[in-house]
């Protein structure tokens, strides 16, 4: 029951990979070695991890529309962590989320896409993080509203959202492409932020992987994010090619794109660390991924657009140029942009009031290299209904095609 970014982990060394017809392809090394990777891979780190706290001793705060859940210590403390765990207690909590005493664990903790992890892979990922050094860290009580503070419900909760069962991969499939759907529907857990929920907290299957809506910080307040539809999609990845994908979980950007905002955690801490076998893999299965359906959403009229076309000539036209393609000097296109495009504005409104919000630490040096001009924040130069009309321009100028912003949109993420 969570709508909010899940952050990704921290990446130790980037590791050689050999392909097998196995859903679970396993770096070579120790089992640790092994393990150290595809919690990586699994975004241990982040999620467990707090703002100056001990790695991985828990205490992050997950704002959700149920309340406020806080992440657990998973180092081997035997008192307040793991230490005590066996592996299949750590494999049950993983896969099934039911914590040694029986508990239900809440899915702010995605074993609803741990689920697919293998054996091999559980057991490597347990064996690492008993190498880890034990943190005396006791977990810090849930702030959740009634009822959904009562755990037993997640039983329900379990029968009417959860199916429980490892990856199966696709025989009419390349390796590549079972590789990537593993990682991306499994450890990666992409839907967590990337797929539409239901009112009460469950991805809807109807709609995976086409854009969803999450809470994370900025500036020290609590706003909307939209993650991309990552399907083939005009709205999506529609105009990206394989390579785009790779280069952009692996470097940061592409010509299309550039990390940004609540993306930064998981490029930098995550995928620039993948192998490229893998980020080729992902891009591979997300490319072969069906449009998502089209979006209801009402155009605006052309007054709006007149205003929004003059706000763009004024404050966006240098860097992404009048035909909003932009240029490898100056900045990303907009055309056909994934972030321009979401069913919800959110992302594309903060990157307009906050500027790019981009990474502290680089993810390659490539992004260093790169010569886009850096986002400026128009919260102080743009009323909300001024922004409002500019955007509504953005995503329906040069055969865009997506929603109108409202003023009322923009005063929400302020």
């Amino acid at each position: 029951m969570i709508n909010r970014m899940v952050r990704a982990a921290a990446f130790g060394l980037c590791l050689a990979f050999v392909y097998c017809s196995a859903s679970a392809e396993s770096p070579e090394g120790s089992p640790v070695d092994q393990g150290r990777y595809l919690a990586i891979a699994g975004n241990c780190m982040s999620c467990h991890t707090s703002e100056g706290g001990e790695s991985f001793a828990g205490g992050v705060a997950f704002a959700t529309p149920f309340g406020t859940m806080y992440s657990t210590n998973i180092t081997p403390d035997p008192d307040t962590g793991i230490g005590r765990w066996t592996l299949a207690q750590f494999s049950r909590a993983l896969r099934e989320g039911v914590r040694p005493d029986g508990q239900h664990l809440y899915p702010a903790f995605p074993y609803t896409s741990f689920t697919r992890t293998s054996d091999a892979d559980v057991a490597a990922i347990f064996s690492y993080l008993k190498t880890l050094t034990p943190v005396n860290a006791p977990a810090r009580d849930n702030e959740l509203h009634f009822p959904f503070s009562q755990r037993w419900l997640l039983g329900m909760w379990k029968m009417m959202y959860f199916d429980a069962g490892r990856y199966q991969p696709d025989k009419a499939q390349s390796a590549q492409w079972n590789r990537g759907a593993y990682l991306v529907q499994g450890l990666g857990h992409c839907g967590a932020c990337h797929t539409p929920r239901t009112f009460l907290g469950a991805e809807d299957p109807q709609r995976a992987l086409s854009g969803g809506t999450y809470k994370d910080s900025i500036e020290d307040k609590l706003v909307d994010w939209s993650a991309s539809d990552l399907t083939s999609g005009p709205n999506g990845l529609g105009q990206w090619q394989a390579d785009d994908i790779a280069s952009y979980l692996h470097l940061g950007f592409n010509t299309r794109a550039g990390v940004f905002g609540a993306m930064n955690e998981v490029v930098v801490n995550s995928t620039s660390h993948l192998s490229q076998q893998d980020a080729s893999a992902i891009a591979t299965y997300l490319k072969s991924l069906p449009a998502s359906a089209p979006q209801n959403a009402s155009k605006p009229d052309d007054d709006i657009l007149q205003a929004g076309s003059l706000q763009y000539d004024i404050h966006c036209g240098t860097c992404h140029l009048p035909t909003g393609l932009g240029s490898a000097d100056t900045g990303p296109p907009l055309v056909g942009s994934a972030v321009a495009l979401a069913a919800d504005p959110a992302s594309l409104i903060n990157v307009t009031l906050y500027g790019a919000q981009r990474p502290q630490t680089p993810p390659s040096q490539e992004w260093l290299a790169r010569k886009w001009k850096i986002m400026e924040p128009f919260a102080d130069k743009l009323s909300d209904e001024e922004a409002a009309a500019l955007l509504s321009y953005v995503r329906n100028a040069w055969g865009n095609k997506a929603g109108a912003v409202t003023a009322a949109q923009v005063t929400r993420q302020r």
